[in-house]
């Protein structure tokens, strides 16, 4: 069987949860001797050894300006359709094999439209639907999100599958005091800090953390040594003037940081240097930092929303998202408390060894197949 994958989100050359996932996801079905040929479709040819090297895939690189999925992809689609087309991270084009499949990642936008600007939040419910309506399959990386789609656009129980995404093998934690004092120090952070890491947008629930902080620190016990900084790391997403807006409101300047998009070179020493991984969002479709801190050794702070708790298990410390100071009292806790932290860690460490990108490829492929049957 051939295999179309559009694979145009996995170059990014910054890639976000969804942006990795596809990466990630499509160089492990690379991996598998199923037998079936790959046609990886994208706008610009990959960096060496971006996508995995085998003889039972071909690069597909189209060249174009706007509308490339709905224009230039339809016209690859029309001229040379794959037997099964699979979106791991987009929408599907406008004309397209009947045997498709797509990764529907979450919809919270429906749940929060005020942190979507309009215009994406009219072409997110437009494509999700037409997703979800249009293809033969339909994977969701966790059972929130079929959950939605069977409400919201009623979506056929039957066609949705499951499968949730894998924990990068290279997600460890870092042993070396040095090299983490060395990225402490280059960011300028004390000993003690509480990290957050994703985009700065609305929906991760960032201005109530930074007020929760706030309280955090006005309540600090005196006994319990020196309080501990706040780091939100990540690119600027939408609508984020607020978030830096709220700390300089409350004079917390130099005590929230926030350092940017973080390099690969610097992630796993800030990762397992931390305190606590405090991750608060109103709604995700998956959760990935989540795991990699429980990789890192790192205890973890997150919300009862959406599907976080089914990822979480029994190893995180959840606290209701709409609570300043439920999350403040949680932070509090899991910085002072050396017995919560250790089972914590000891809990995080089993929970993330159970994501693995081999077994989410070997699902996948699975829908895949079921897609193809004529």
């Amino acid at each position: 069987m051939e295999i179309g994958i559009d694979a145009s989100r996995a170059t990014t050359p910054q890639p976000t949860g969804t942006e990795h996932y596809s990466w990630r996801l499509i160089n492990g079905l690379l991996r598998l001797s199923d037998g079936h040929r790959y046609r990886l479709y994208m706008r610009e040819r990959p960096a060496v050894g971006h996508f995995l090297d085998v003889s039972h895939a071909e690069h597909v690189v189209m060249p174009f300006g706007r509308l490339w999925t709905h224009a230039r992809l339809s016209a690859e689609m029309l001229l040379h359709p794959p037997d099964v087309l699979f979106v791991p991270a987009h929408v599907l084009p406008l004309i397209h094999p009947r045997r498709s499949v797509v990764t529907v990642m979450d919809l919270g936008y429906r749940y929060y439209p005020e942190t979507h600007p309009w215009q994406d939040r009219l072409y997110l419910d437009w494509s999700t639907r037409r997703n979800a309506h249009q293809a033969r399959q339909v994977i969701t990386i966790s059972g929130a999100t079929r959950d939605d789609l069977i409400r919201h656009y009623g979506t056929d129980p039957a066609k949705i599958t499951v499968v949730y995404p894998g924990v990068d093998e290279e997600i460890v934690r870092e042993e070396e005091p040095d090299r983490i004092g060395e990225v402490r120090s280059h960011y300028g952070l004390t000993d003690s800090y509480l990290l957050y890491i994703g985009t700065l947008h609305p929906r991760k629930n960032l201005v109530r953390l930074i007020r929760a902080f706030g309280r955090m620190l006005s309540e600090w016990p005196s006994e319990a040594g020196e309080s501990p900084m706040l780091v939100l790391a990540g690119k600027k997403g939408w609508l984020y003037d607020q978030i830096f807006a709220e700390a300089h409101a409350l004079g917390l300047e130099n005590r929230v940081i926030f350092p940017g998009y973080i390099p690969q070179a610097h992630l796993l020493p800030l990762l397992s240097g931390a305190g606590a991984f405090v991750f608060p969002s109103l709604f995700e479709g998956f959760g990935f930092p989540i795991l990699e801190a429980m990789a890192c050794h790192v205890p973890v702070v997150t919300s009862r929303a959406s599907c976080l708790p089914e990822v979480a298990g029994d190893a995180a410390l959840l606290v209701d998202s709409h609570d300043e100071a439920d999350l403040a009292r949680a932070m509090t806790r899991i910085t002072t408390d050396p017995a919560l932290r250790a089972a914590l860690v000891e809990r995080g460490i089993r929970r993330a060894q159970e994501f693995t990108w081999e077994r989410c490829a070997r699902e996948t492929l699975a829908v895949l197949e079921r897609a193809g049957e004529r």
